[in-house]
């Protein structure tokens, strides 16, 4: 049988609650995450591994120490592993998320935006 497509504006439809991500899939040891963001996340980074950010519709803005990158729909930015980031979405904008399986959305920074554990939808 082929593999199922993932729709993701279905998928981003069926919630409504801003920086709690939900994975919609997964290869080779990753998850495909989507969320709705809007205002400002936690200063964080990700130790061990690379974490990737897909603009699906809306604006936002991924914070640096050293500066500021901004993405609108269609854009896509990696951001290093080990690097502090802090995303930022001045009105709802929705994503696409592509982190190692089990990584926690807030890298090593706990906060009130930490989810223990990811809903699969």
């Amino acid at each position: 049988m082929p593999p199922q497509i993932i729709h993701i504006a279905e998928k981003l439809a069926t919630f409504s609650d801003h920086w709690n991500p939900r994975i919609v899939g997964d290869y080779n040891g990753n998850e495909l995450r989507v969320a709705k963001v809007k205002g400002e996340f936690t200063w964080h980074s990700h130790a061990d591994t690379d974490e990737m950010f897909m603009v699906v519709s809306g604006a936002l803005d991924i914070e640096f120490r050293d500066g500021i990158r901004h993405l609108e729909n269609g854009d896509i930015l990696v951001v290093p592993k080990g690097v502090e980031h802090r995303p930022v979405a001045r009105e709802e904008c929705e994503i696409l998320l592509l982190d190692r399986d089990g990584e926690p959305n807030t890298g090593g920074a706990l906060s009130e935006y930490t989810r223990s554990k990811l809903e699969t939808i």
